[in-house]
């Protein structure tokens, strides 16, 4: 003899429905979760791409800008207009150095000069770029730096050559 009234089956299977219900809405809530990383992991691998292939352009736009730079020809500007305004769509910007207070994230120091202002940027020896204000090349520069402590300013012999008789060799 079963126990099971019409009340209680009329419970169970209330139950048994809401808790189907619940398992399809997490369902359906961990597949818009899925849709959703995936079409960010979709930008991402897009914006990623973008960024090595205008990484691999950069060596490029130096050696057009070098070469306008010497040749001074109008074809040529031309191209680099074209170029520079194809990665400026692409959202890429030169970092602005020459003159500016030294920013490791931004630039990258390969030298020092004697200079009065400090830690500001004298010389830039190849340009920064960003894209999207991620970095893709740090900008190469030479900062200013005091002299050091009991040195003049002016570039003086070692005191090794400065003593009689001794001849400075050339590649010490």
């Amino acid at each position: 003899m079963k126990n099971d009234t019409p009340k209680t089956k009329s419970n169970k299977t209330d139950q048994k429905h809401q808790e189907l219900e619940n398992q399809l809405k997490r369902a359906l809530a961990d597949y818009q979760n899925l849709e959703r990383r995936v079409t960010e992991e979709r930008q991402l691998l897009g914006q990623l791409s973008a960024a090595l292939l205008i990484e691999k352009f950069l060596p490029v736009l130096d050696n057009l800008e070098s070469a306008q730079k010497h040749l001074n020809d109008q074809g040529l500007e031309i191209v680099l207009k074209q170029f520079k305004d194809i990665l400026a769509y692409e959202g890429v910007e030169e970092i602005e150095a020459e003159g500016q207070e030294f920013n490791p994230h931004l630039h990258e120091a390969v030298g020092t000069e004697e200079g009065p202002s400090v830690g500001k940027i004298v010389n830039v020896m190849a340009k920064g770029y960003k894209l999207n204000d991620k970095v893709l090349r740090p900008a190469k520069v030479v900062v200013a730096q005091n002299p050091p402590a009991g040195e003049p300013a002016a570039n003086n012999k070692s005191s090794q050559a400065s003593e009689p008789n001794m001849v400075e060799d050339p590649y010490l």
